[in-house]
């Protein structure tokens, strides 16, 4: 009788676990297939190929269909724990989300009713009928659910439950099919069973005779084995030709379960010497069964051992692939940083190098503008200076001048020794006698406001720039203006020293250009964080301020 159920629980899932389509092209793996096509011919040639599906696809679905359908051969065995360990890693790979995956849900929950309903376990095994119904949308298959449903009310004792579920099947099906004998026969022998007194002869007779007429002979299996129980303690006789065709039949189908069902039965009602024949042939075959069963058991832990541990071992060897490619990845970045590292450096080198070079003939650059300023500033002004002094001095001391041409000789002789010859304590006294000095009969110079308070606070650098500033003015006013008056105002005012210089020469026109004479002027009074400003709109003669701070 179980193998029946399993049987038809295979079709069912099957037909419920069909291809699924993904934009319009069938997916198809060559081990599923295979499978499929050794069921019942082959389970262990089956159950290995399903184990290669579960164990090696990568779709989610197809792998929980292999599991279940391992179990439903786990069942066929009698390893029904076998079997709920597959079920559950199926129910893994299902998403109780993904309408696609209702029917293999149904089916599966459906597989794991029936093995709690073998292993007597009906609360639990109703749970699951109920979550099998609940994930169905196959009418025909709901109807099988139901049926089973009703198999365990009936096994449990509770024969109204069941008989509610079999007239509700029963309604929905067409008479003289097989499906409609198979109900009729299970509502017979429910009704029986809740009443032993009813008389469910004509439904089973009418059940065989649908059977018989169907060539099912699975189903008539299923009838001679309710005739037997029927006349068991009416109709001896009728019980063991019940019983005998049972046994026939079952021998027909192949199916050991249901001859050792048929073989207690015809133990139960031959005579002794017939009996001992039959319980001999029973202990046979149910020794045989055994040992079968449990070699198939094994057959399929070992399976499962070794595709777990083909897997595990295939791990492993990816994982210290993916380390030694870890490891080779490391290797490569590091050159590669070292390269990049020591490119940069070459580069670096190159660069700095040639800021080095560009440094060096920076350097030697500002050298000889240093030289070029100090020859201009220390000797070419100062000539310029003596020069003007010899020019208007009618009687000028001979010894005076020649100190004055030993220090230019000085100057020249070491023109790159940084000198300061200003003299820090009488500055304003010093300025006026530099500036009195470019005065003569042709050019009045007068200075107002240059006393020696207001250079108290001013550094000796400052003081020195400042000096060869008025000294370059002057010396360009003594070549070009053509003046004959120049006024020089000195004042302190808020922090600063401001100088007005002024003169009634030619002036300077918009598109004055500096020389090289202006141009130092100019960073010199950058030097000192001054301005000057030259007053090209004056009517005659040239304005120019110079402002400077005093700290």
């Amino acid at each position: 009788m179980k193998n029946i159920i399993a049987i038809l629980a295979f079709c069912l899932f099957y037909l419920a676990c069909q291809e699924k389509k993904l934009n319009n092209l069938t997916i198809k793996d060559l081990d599923f297939e295979k499978a499929k096509s050794l069921m019942y011919k082959d389970n262990d040639s089956a159950f290995f190929h399903f184990n290669k599906v579960a164990t090696n696809s990568v779709d989610s679905l197809m792998v929980a269909q292999a599991y279940t359908f391992m179990a439903t051969i786990q069942t066929e065995s009698s390893d029904y724990f076998g079997s709920q360990e597959s079920l559950i890693l199926s129910l893994r790979f299902l998403n109780e989300q993904k309408t696609s995956n209702f029917d293999c849900l149904s089916s599966t929950y459906n597989e794991l009713g029936l093995t709690n309903y073998y292993l007597k376990n009906y609360k639990i095994a109703l749970t699951y009928f109920e979550k099998a119904l609940y994930f169905s949308a196959d009418d025909v298959f709901r109807l099988t659910i139901l049926n089973n449903k009703a198999l365990v009310y009936r096994n449990a004792g509770k024969y109204n439950e069941a008989l509610l579920i079999y007239n509700r099947i029963i309604s929905k099906k067409n008479a003289n099919t097989v499906e409609y004998a198979r109900i009729l026969s299970n509502i017979a022998k429910t009704q029986w069973l809740q009443n032993p007194k009813y008389n469910a002869l004509p439904k089973f007779l009418r059940a065989l005779q649908i059977r018989v007429k169907e060539n099912d002979e699975w189903g008539q299996n299923a009838s001679y084995a309710h005739l037997a129980d029927y006349y068991s303690g009416r109709v001896p006789d009728s019980a063991l030709y019940y019983a005998s065709k049972m046994y026939h039949v079952a021998q027909t189908l192949a199916s050991p379960d249901d001859q050792l069902e048929a073989l207690q039965k015809l133990i139960k009602l031959s005579s002794p010497v017939l009996a001992k024949k039959y319980f001999e042939r029973y202990q046979n075959l149910s020794d045989s069964l055994q040992t079968v069963r449990n070699s198939e058991k094994n057959q399929y832990a070992i399976i499962r051992y070794e595709s777990e541990k083909n897997k595990g071992d295939f791990l492993k060897a990816q994982a210290e692939n993916i380390e030694k490619q870890k490891d080779i990845l490391v290797k490569n970045i590091g050159l590669g940083v070292l390269g990049v590292i020591l490119i940069s450096a070459y580069f670096w080198h190159r660069k700095r190098k040639e800021i080095l070079k560009n440094e060096r003939e920076l350097e030697v650059k500002n050298t000889e503008l240093k030289y070029v300023k100090k020859v201009h500033d220390r000797v070419a002004n100062k000539v310029y200076h003596v020069m003007s002094e010899v020019e208007n001095t009618p009687h000028l001391d001979k010894e005076k001048l020649l100190d004055k041409l030993e220090v230019l000789y000085d100057i020249s002789r070491n023109i790159s020794y940084e000198r300061n010859d200003i003299d820090e304590e009488n500055f304003a006294q010093q300025l006026n006698q530099m500036l009195k000095a470019y005065s003569s009969e042709k050019v009045e110079v007068d200075i107002e406001g240059n006393h020696e308070s207001i250079w108290t606070a001013v550094s000796s650098i400052t003081k020195s720039e400042v000096s060869c500033i008025l000294q370059e003015l002057m010396t360009n006013m003594m070549k070009h203006s053509e003046a004959n008056q120049v006024a020089l105002h000195f004042e302190q005012k808020n922090g600063n020293i401001n100088i007005n210089y002024s003169d009634n020469g030619i002036g300077i026109s918009d598109q004055f250009q500096y020389g090289n004479g202006l141009s130092s002027t100019g960073n010199r009074i950058d030097h000192i964080r001054g301005t000057i400003t030259f007053d090209t709109k004056a009517e005659k003669g040239l304005k120019i301020l110079i402002s400077f701070p005093i700290s």
